[in-house]
C-alpha cells in the first residue's frame, strides 16, 4: 500500500490516516487507490473491532486535488470515472463493514472529505474545523455518496442549500445540523477521538454490526419488515458470547467485558 494512506493497529482498534499533508490530504488517484486498499484490509481483519479515520497535517481532507484536474482537463471526464470508482469503493466499504467507524476531522473538510466523514458511523470535529461541499464552486456536481447521505442527515432542502450554495460553515453549525456528533477543542481532538474509538473497540462488536446494518437499511424498509428484521438481529445477538456476558454482568452489577464474539 502507498504511504499516502497509513493503517496502524492498537489492539482491536485500527486507525486509517490520510497522509498527504502538503496537499491538505486532497484526493488524487494514488490516495483514492490506497484508501480503497486500506478499507479492504481493515474489513478483512476479524481482529479489528473499530476503525478511526483521520487526516495528517493541517486538515482532514480538502476534497479533490483541483490543480491536478486543471493539468488534465482534456482527460478529466474519463479520469473522474476511473478515480472515483476507487473512492466510491472505499466509502461503500466504510459503510458496509461490520465494525463501527469514527471520523476525527479538523482543519478543512471539503468535497469528498465531507463524503468520507458522512460514510463514518460517528464523527468528532475540532472546534476550528471548516466545512463546505465545494463542488459547485468549480462547476461540478457532488460525488462520493454525498447526495445519498446529505438528504438523510439534514433533509432535502438543506441538502440542496449545501450543494448549490456551498459556503463554508463551522463546527458548531455542523453539530447543529447533525453532521458530527461532538465538537471538542482542537488540542483535544486526538485524545478524545482515541478515547471514543477505544470504547467502540472494546464494545459488543457483533451487536454494533447488527445495529449498523439495521439503521442503514431503515430508510428503504417498511415499518413491518424493519421490525421483523430487528427480531432476527436480536436473535443472532442472543447466540453470541457478548450477550451472555452482558446479561451476566447486568445481573451481577459489574461492568461487562466484551470480546467481540
Amino acid at each position: 500500500m502507498s504511504d499516502v494512506v497509513r493503517v496502524e493497529r492498537d489492539a482491536a482498534l485500527a486507525t486509517i490516516s490520510l497522509n498527504r499533508p502538503a496537499r491538505l490530504n486532497a484526493m488524487d488517484n494514488e490516495l483514492m487507490t490506497a484508501l480503497r486498499e486500506a478499507t479492504e484490509e481493515v474489513t478483512a481483519d476479524a481482529g479489528i473491532r473499530a476503525v478511526l479515520l483521520r487526516g495528517e497535517g493541517p486538515a482532514f481532507c480538502a476534497g479533490g486535488d483541483v490543480p491536478l484536474f486543471k493539468d488534465r482537463l482534456a482527460e478529466l471526464p474519463d479520469l473522474i470515472v476511473h478515480w472515483g470508482r476507487e473512492l466510491h469503493f472505499a466509502i461503500q466499504e466504510l459503510r458496509r463493514m461490520d465494525k463501527p467507524v469514527l471520523a476525527a476531522v479538523h482543519g478543512a473538510v471539503a468535497g469528498a472529505g465531507m463524503s468520507l466523514m458522512f460514510a463514518a458511523d460517528l464523527a468528532v470535529a475540532a472546534a476550528d474545523t471548516r466545512f463546505t461541499l465545494a463542488y459547485a464552486n468549480i462547476g461540478a456536481s457532488p460525488d462520493g455518496g454525498s447526495t445519498y447521505f446529505l438528504p438523510r442527515l439534514v433533509g432535502y432542502k438543506k441538502a440542496m442549500e449545501l450543494a448549490l450554495l456551498p459556503d463554508r460553515f463551522d463546527a458548531q453549525t455542523a453539530l447543529s445540523l447533525g453532521l458530527v456528533n461532538w465538537v471538542v477543542p482542537a488540542g483535544q481532538l486526538v485524545e478524545e477521538s482515541k478515547r471514543i474509538a477505544r470504547r467502540l473497540a472494546s464494545g459488543p462488536t457483533r451487536a454494533y454490526a447488527e445495529a449498523k446494518r439495521l439503521l442503514s437499511r431503515s430508510d428503504a424498509a417498511s415499518m413491518e419488515s424493519q421490525m421483523e428484521e430487528e427480531l432476527r438481529a436480536f436473535a443472532r445477538c442472543a447466540r453470541t458470547d457478548d450477550l451472555k456476558e452482558g446479561v451476566s454482568a447486568f445481573v451481577e452489577k459489574r461492568p461487562p467485558t466484551f470480546t467481540g464474539s
